[in-house]
């Protein structure tokens, strides 16, 4: 949007970046403003956040899913989570996991809150866009005060000259008798206030140059030179062209603090549907995935056989009836247990195989009394909605009173530039005059230099009524929807 003057310095402040320029000039300020003014830099950490804020609310509608894992040793007397069976023997356990849901209805609210932190988004993008347009003015402001201050030095400078071409010439005067040596000495304490008054006026240059450079976010101790522009080539447009009417409807549909305002509405808006959904049932589907395994740390491996026993020479035979029979018992002798952390993991993918088991369902929740929570969040929305509704409303109507006022000033400048060019033009000739007088000694140096001096304040009076007036101009053109430029 070409209102936007973030948009319209953007190819220029991608090349300040990478160097700065030797002068500056108004557009090249303004874009490097955008670029490293502390205010916008956290202006644009802010848009950063609502923009994440914004992304997390809309993946909230996606689907869920979570793996989870674990492995260890279980000693003493526990469950066995193979066979749900207490054991007293140490063994091994791993088990795996797998479980998510999703939403199926909850009246809307997922949706309606991820559009309102949508809106909430785009709203601070507007706020940095009015961020940088406010540092935009403030950057206009400060770089006329240094033109202004310059021009004042140059009148300053062309004040003392002429002070000197007096001096000279009284002195002259004075030397063959024409004159008495107190205009001599009256047209030095002049020359002595002139040069005072050019070191004021440099001081108050090197100072709106501080200013702008701390605005800029410059070091203090860097050269700064700007691009001299006399005023008088500054174009303007015309009354014609800036009523306040055709400018108010300009800058209501493109200005970024009307648009915050609107949009900040529509979240409200949104999170008022939101609140109400809590009055309704939600559905909402899980599922889930899971097996384990487990295996002791001591196990009989086999058994081996030892042979047959010698017979018990108490009793070497067993009676069955009348006969005697002669009895050999073959031995069986188990191995010992083993340890082996090797071992323990045998059978680990079978089990896990057969342990394998799944889950899927649905969930419904039926709202019934919550302390009536639901019921103060949903009036609560209501008057966040009211409120921003307000607060729209005040923006457009400060919007249009700020206009009217700009056009006022902007009158108001115009009929002040027009008093101090003619307060200069009479200055000037009354000082011609004066002038005349004195070099035929029919006027006395305190007389010309009062003459002087008002020919100086009227012409220092003219450029800074020139610099308001651009100043005016400018501002309504920036209202209008026009970038700023010289």
């Amino acid at each position: 949007m070409k209102y936007i003057l973030s948009l319209f310095f953007a190819a220029s402040s991608l090349v300040l970046v990478a160097q700065e320029p030797a002068q500056w000039d108004l557009q090249s300020c303004v874009a490097y403003a955008i670029q490293h003014n502390i205010s916008v830099q956290q202006a644009d950490v802010q848009t950063r956040v609502a923009k994440l804020q914004a992304e997390a609310a809309k993946s909230s509608m996606l689907p869920t899913i979570n793996g989870s894992s674990g492995t260890g040793l279980r000693i003493g007397r526990s469950i066995d989570p193979t066979t749900n069976g207490f054991s007293n023997t140490q063994f091994l356990y791993n088990n795996f996991g797998l479980n998510g849901g999703v939403q199926v209805f909850n009246a809307g609210k997922l949706r309606n809150t991820a559009a309102a932190s949508e809106y909430s988004w785009q709203a601070s993008e507007a706020d940095k866009q009015t961020v940088s347009n406010d540092i935009s003015l403030s950057v206009a402001t400060f770089y006329l005060q240094v033109l202004s201050s310059i021009e004042q030095s140059e009148i300053a400078k062309i004040q003392i000259q002429q002070t000197k071409e007096q001096l000279s010439a009284t002195k002259k005067r004075v030397e063959v008798g024409l004159l008495p040596e107190l205009n001599l000495l009256e047209l030095e304490t002049q020359l002595a206030n002139d040069s005072s008054t050019l070191i004021t006026a440099m001081s108050n240059v090197e100072q709106s140059k501080l200013s702008l450079k701390a605005l800029l976010n410059l070091d203090a101790a860097k050269p700064f030179d700007i691009v001299v522009q006399p005023v008088d080539k500054i174009k303007t447009q015309t009354f014609a062209d800036l009523q306040p009417d055709y400018i108010f409807n300009l800058a209501a549909q493109n200005l970024p603090n009307i648009k915050a305002a609107t949009l900040r509405v529509n979240a409200a808006q949104k999170n008022t549907i939101a609140s109400k959904a809590n009055f309704f049932p939600s559905l909402s589907f899980g599922y889930s995935l899971s097996t384990n395994f487990s295996n002791p740390f001591k196990y009989v491996t086999g058994y081996e056989f030892s042979g047959y026993s010698t017979p018990n020479a108490a009793s070497p035979f067993v009676t069955m009836g009348s006969t005697k029979y002669y009895v050999q018992s073959p031995i069986y002798t188990a191995t010992s247990s083993t340890r082996s952390f090797g071992s323990v993991w045998n059978g680990w993918g079978n089990q896990l195989n057969n342990n394998f088991g799944q889950s899927f369902g649905f969930q419904l929740s039926i709202p019934i009394f919550n302390a009536n929570q639901s019921k103060i969040a949903y009036q609560q929305a209501k008057l966040s909605a009211r409120s921003a509704g307000l607060q729209e409303e005040n923006s457009q109507r400060k919007l249009k009173q700020d206009i009217y006022a700009a056009y006022t000033n902007a009158v108001v400048a115009s009929n002040k530039l027009n008093a101090t060019q003619k307060a200069v033009v009479s200055a000037e000739k009354t000082f011609q005059f004066a002038s005349k007088r004195y070099e035929l000694g029919l006027l006395g140096t305190i007389e010309l230099l009062n003459n002087q001096n008002n020919f100086l304040k009227a012409k220092v009076n003219f450029k800074a009524a020139q610099y308001e007036y651009v100043f005016r101009i400018k501002l309504l053109e920036f209202y209008k929807g026009e970038a700023l430029s010289l």
